[in-house]
């Protein structure tokens, strides 16, 4: 019996529970994707990979975030679930249910809504790693057939996890529902809202707001200056600069509304500023967590779609896309595989000069090598806290002045481009280079057609030419030391591995954020629709146009929806800056992407909660 009251309590709100439905299936379906994707040893077939290495660390910071959301907003919406239900409770309880059935009865409920939310989220999250998986092992370079998106280990932990979250939620559920009476069970939803009337309290209070977020924003614009004060700074001042701002600012500009008259009596304005003055009184914790939300989840997606950039970057940063150092028959077959667009060569002569700890190898470059060989490189600035590449040549002047930057520079640009990564280089006049008696080496440096399109088989051609190098009879003897990581597909292999999982990692963790929040606002504006029924029926009773009670509705849930979507994406404009800084790169870059990915979801959401609460009050 109880099962079954239990299963038509929730069958009859089914729609309630669906809201929640939405957000709860989305996390556990993300959670058990980043679960499988860190812990899945499918990608450790074959040999260890540091692009999977790195991807592990950062699909396992995202669980860890992901785990803090999803606690936070389990504990928002079992709040949300209990008010919903607990006048049915009070009503079990005056017709003589037992007060431990009744907890019974909760506990069970809360349970199976988890329990079911997190099995379908769990099936949608086998289906979302196996098309995710394909992308992310195709952007690494993984050689990993056959793999499958199931993994028990990541479906068992996912179903541990939510279900000790429910655990609690449902035993949490029956400790207030016991120590609560029948009276406040049946009319919690008719108490009426406190209103702080402290005019001077108030006015100080959203002064204090906008000062907060002022500063929190501050902070973020010259994070370079701060350095690590800036999170605990931005993080104290706008989280309770969010909570002052909702709780006084906007009220403020309400009762100013208010003062006008010809706005007030026009139309249902009256009606609508007085309902949302009342709301921003009762809303002014979720709001303010919802605007937090909403700027973690865009920020989240922004600067994951930003890291891409810095691949862009670690292809800028080196100017040839291979370096050969000599020549055979496997390398050139592997050549043949790649579409050359530029080739330059130059000679060098390697000597070792003095004896002992002053030992040290010299190259010997002659005039007319840079003269007659355009011989480019890469020069990094930094402009408005932007990393900048910019061509340049090298030439002999660059040489001249030896205790020039220029010349530190040039230096370390050429010795770069040899298998003596640790060695002196020297530019001399061609009658000196022809009396030097050394062994003539010769390099060739490659520019080749889509670098990315191409890029396995000029890794592949750059590990075959440096392994050859090392193979060399002369190698032990010169002390050859060829730096493989300072080549520029092995560049790209490092900032792609971990891009591509942050990139992911932020899309992925943004849809979360954003299911949850808007779904969690959505819930609250529903919980309280039946308590609102009685003044849209006295409105229509006494000749209230429907056309503008629906107006009114509309207004008033846009406004709620629209005030922490407007203070979120403030918060994201000026968070940009921190990461600006940090990373080096144009995190404002192509903006309009996540901002309209999440403007059409959110809407959305807004729409649906319209419709539904235009169904419930009218």
């Amino acid at each position: 019996m109880l099962w079954k009251l239990s299963l038509t309590g929730i069958k009859s709100r089914f729609k309630d529970y669906l809201v929640l439905f939405s957000g709860l299936t989305f996390a556990s379906a993300i959670f058990y994707m980043f679960m499988t994707l860190a812990t899945n040893p499918a990608f450790l077939k074959g040999s260890l990979s540091i692009a999977f290495q790195i991807t592990q660390i950062v699909f396992g910071f995202g669980i860890a975030l992901l785990s803090i959301i999803t606690f936070v907003y389990i504990v928002y919406a079992n709040s949300f679930l209990l008010s919903m239900r607990q006048k049915d409770y009070g009503m079990y309880m005056m017709l003589g249910a037992r007060t431990s059935k009744i907890g019974r009865l909760i506990f069970t409920e809360t349970l199976v809504v988890g329990l079911l939310a997190t099995l379908l989220g769990t099936v949608l999250g086998v289906a979302l790693t196996q098309g995710v998986s394909s992308i992310l092992i195709s952007q690494l370079g993984l050689q990993i057939h056959k793999f499958v998106g199931f993994y028990l280990p990541a479906l068992l932990w996912t179903i541990a996890f939510f279900a000790i979250l429910f655990f609690l939620a449902a035993f949490w559920n029956r400790h207030k529902l016991v120590k609560s009476n029948i009276i406040n069970l049946l009319h919690e939803d008719q108490k009426p809202v406190k209103l702080h009337r402290n005019k001077l309290w108030k006015f100080i209070e959203a002064l204090l707001g906008i000062a907060l977020l002022a500063t929190g924003y501050w902070a973020m614009m010259h994070a370079a200056k701060l350095g690590t004060k800036t999170v605990p700074i931005a993080f104290f001042t706008i989280v309770f600069g969010s909570y002052f701002t909702f709780d006084s600012f906007f009220t403020a500009i309400i009762d100013l509304l208010r003062k006008n008259l010809s706005f007030k009596y026009r139309k249902l304005h009256s009606f609508t500023l007085g309902q949302l003055k009342f709301r921003l009184s009762d809303y002014t914790r979720i709001l303010s967590t919802v605007s937090l939300l909403f700027a973690l989840a865009l920020g989240a997606i922004t600067v994951g779609l930003n890291f891409n950039n810095m691949t862009e970057q670690a292809m800028q940063s080196t100017y040839y896309d291979v370096v050969l150092y000599n020549r055979n028959q496997k390398v050139d077959n592997q050549l043949k595989k790649v579409s050359i667009k530029s080739t330059t060569h130059f000679d060098y002569k390697m000597v070792v000069e003095g004896k002992g700890k002053e030992k040290n190898r010299v190259l010997y470059i002659s005039e007319n090598q840079l003269k007659n060989n355009k011989i480019m490189y890469q020069h990094y600035s930094r402009k408005n806290d932007v990393n900048h590449y910019d061509t340049r040549r090298l030439t002999v002047n660059d040489f001249k002045n030896k205790k020039s930057d220029v010349a530190a520079e040039g230096e370390y640009q050429l010795v770069s481009l040899t298998p003596y990564i640790d060695a002196q280089a020297k530019v001399v006049s061609q009658a000196q280079y022809d009396q030097i008696k050394a062994k003539v080496n010769k390099i060739e440096l490659l520019r080749v057609n889509n670098f990315r399109s191409n890029f396995n088989n000029i890794e592949k051609l750059q590990k075959l030419s440096v392994n050859q190098m090392i193979s060399s009879p002369e190698a032990e003897k010169d002390g050859i030391n060829v730096n493989l990581s300072n080549s520029k597909s092995a560049q790209y292999r490092l900032v792609s591995s971990m891009t591509s999982g942050f990139e992911f990692m932020g899309f992925f963790l943004g849809l979360a954020f954003l299911a949850m929040l808007a779904s969690t606002l959505m819930f609250k504006v529903l919980s309280g629709a039946n308590s609102d029924k009685p003044r849209y029926q006295m409105l229509w009773k006494v000749g209230t146009r429907k056309s503008l009670l629906k107006s009114s509705i509309t207004k008033e849930i846009g406004i709620l929806f629209a005030l922490p979507a407007v203070l979120g994406v403030v918060d994201v404009l000026f968070g940009l800056q921190l990461f600006k800084s940090i990373l080096g790169m144009n995190t404002y870059d192509k903006l309009w992407i996540p901002f309209t990915i999440f403007g059409v979801l959110y809407v959305i959401y807004y729409l649906l909660t319209v419709i539904l609460y235009q169904h419930i009050v009218l």
